[in-house]
């Protein structure tokens, strides 16, 4: 396999495309070395070396894509989210030891004002008018020239941190081989090929489009054409100046896309795509049966998390099976005792092993000692996850475990509640969660999104539920919303979702 970031880059002819943006020419393959070539002189004369770390604050959209690609085939990348404050950038940077950042031209926001506090060196994006992520990097101020050299398939291409929803964000190190192992991985599980295209709306400080959009995309010489963010509004507009053959999505951006659909038949039968990806969360199999017909494609369910450097299952595209996440699609998957560091049949703790899983979280022996163990002459890795894997090794995901619900000692299974609430004809989207309970210590509760025009109460939910599923599992509380909170990547966050809906525990 091949090693690098840089190695994905080298094999595809010169005039192939490779990034574009709406109203821009494209980006070609032999643009794209060259601008490798330019950052990584302009980043060396900024006094940063191949194993030093440069945030990037960038808007979404193919500047962000070319800077984290070129930066990472010279040096460490860490992209942060545009919309943090000042003192969530602080936390950041100085938890990564940043040497320097990549800022547009102009911009005198909260992050400039955070690398500011920390002497960081400061680069400027200057984009090109006329092609898709095409940029000048400026330094400022003066600094000290950095020794050249290559990062190696052990040097680190890029920094994330955990979501950090029950504790402190732990920082993951994803080494050159890690990513390039898990872009041709994906690359393999879609047969990517030279003539695809990807139709990218998932942020680019985050793992799913990182890695799956744009890694695995370059890695088969396929093209990438970079949306500004995602907007449902503009999503079809958007499909038929791309002509994608296929985009990856969080099951809320699927939901969203479906319910404008009807009025964009024709774009969808004039822009034929060859299939559809959901990763990132659960997707409801109510939710991958009507897109496979609203668009007479596959809809490829894969499992994925930052630790693996994204993907690790993965539906073929043969064969879908709803409600699994598929497939061992590069790591070796197995199940593991919950509590014990042994594999075992039957339900347990998911654990991967394999070339795209991270070496470990940087500075944080505990948790390592927490996630890592050692089994069968092989190093797991433990997802957090529950599940269990079928005979024909299809993993099924009964959720994560920090989010199964412990009513008075039965546990319950977020996701299976998820898809009997889904089967309700007035049900548009709903996420399951825990609610506090003074005697039970939780409760089940629901949050859910009506159909457009439907009208039903929290008691007809309920009722419905309560015909098919066990009186403990059935929700005492249905929130029914406009909106359903979601994280920055999209994701219905479970853990919190009751403080965040201002809920009480009922006894």
């Amino acid at each position: 396999m091949t090693g690098t970031l840089a190695d994905l880059l080298a094999p595809h002819r010169d005039a192939a495309q490779a990034i574009g943006a709406p109203s821009k020419d494209w980006l070609s393959y032999g643009g794209l070395r060259a601008l490798a070539g330019d950052v990584r002189a302009r980043l060396r004369s900024a006094g940063v070396g191949p194993q030093d770390r440069v945030a990037i604050v960038l808007p979404n959209g193919a500047t962000m894509a070319t800077a984290f690609v070129t930066v990472a085939a010279a040096a460490t990348t860490a992209p942060l989210n545009p919309s943090y404050r000042e003192e969530e950038y602080a936390f950041y940077l100085e938890d990564l030891k940043a040497k320097a950042i990549i800022l547009e031209a102009g911009y005198d926001g909260p992050a400039l004002a955070a690398a500011n506090r920390f002497g960081l060196t400061v680069l400027r994006v200057v984009a090109d008018d006329m092609t898709a992520g095409l940029f000048r990097l400026e330094r400022e101020g003066l600094v000290t020239a950095a020794e050249d050299g290559t990062p190696g398939p052990e040097d680190v291409a890029l920094i994330l941190h955990t979501s950090g929803t029950t504790s402190r964000p732990k920082i993951v190190p994803l080494m050159q081989s890690n990513i390039a192992a898990s872009a041709q991985h994906i690359a393999t599980s879609l047969a990517l090929t030279p003539q695809d295209r990807c139709l990218n709306v998932m942020p680019l400080f985050h793992i799913h489009g990182l890695l799956a959009a744009v890694s695995a995309s370059l890695s088969a010489g396929a093209s990438v054409f970079c949306a500004p963010g995602f907007n449902a509004l503009a999503f079809f507009a958007q499909m038929a100046e791309a002509r994608p053959t296929w985009y990856t999505a969080v099951p809320t951006m699927h939901q969203a896309i479906l319910s404008r659909a009807p009025r964009n038949a024709d774009v969808i039968r004039d822009v034929p795509l060859r299939f559809l990806r959901s990763s990132s969360a659960s997707l409801p199999a109510q939710v991958m049966a009507q897109l496979a017909e609203t668009f007479g494609a596959p809809v490829v369910e894969a499992y994925g998390m930052t630790e693996a450097a994204h993907q690790m299952c993965c539906n073929p595209l043969d064969v879908q099976k709803p409600g699994s996440v598929g497939v061992a699609a590069g790591p070796q998957v197995a199940i593991a005792d919950e509590s014990e560091n042994r594999l075992i049949d039957g339900v347990g703790e998911v654990v991967i092993s394999g070339p795209n899983v991270t070496p470990g979280y940087e500075a944080n022996a505990e948790a390592n000692a927490k996630n890592f163990f050692d089994a069968g002459g092989k190093r797991w890795f433990r997802t957090g996850d529950q599940g269990a894997l079928d005979a024909d090794g299809f993993l099924s995901l009964t959720g994560r475990l920090k989010e199964i619900i412990n009513r008075g000692g039965e546990k319950i299974s977020p996701l299976e509640v998820d898809g009997v609430l889904m089967d309700h004809p007035a049900v548009a989207q709903c996420v399951t969660f825990a609610l506090p309970h003074p005697k039970l210590g939780e409760d089940v509760a629901a949050a859910v999104v009506l159909r457009e025009g439907a009208v039903v109460t929290e008691q007809e939910i309920c009722r419905f539920a309560a015909e098919r599923m066990a009186d403990f599992k059935v929700p005492r509380r249905v929130v029914i919303l406009d909106e359903i909170p979601k994280g920055a990547t999209g994701k219905m966050m479970r853990i919190g979702m009751a403080e965040k809906l201002g809920l009480v525990a009922t006894t």
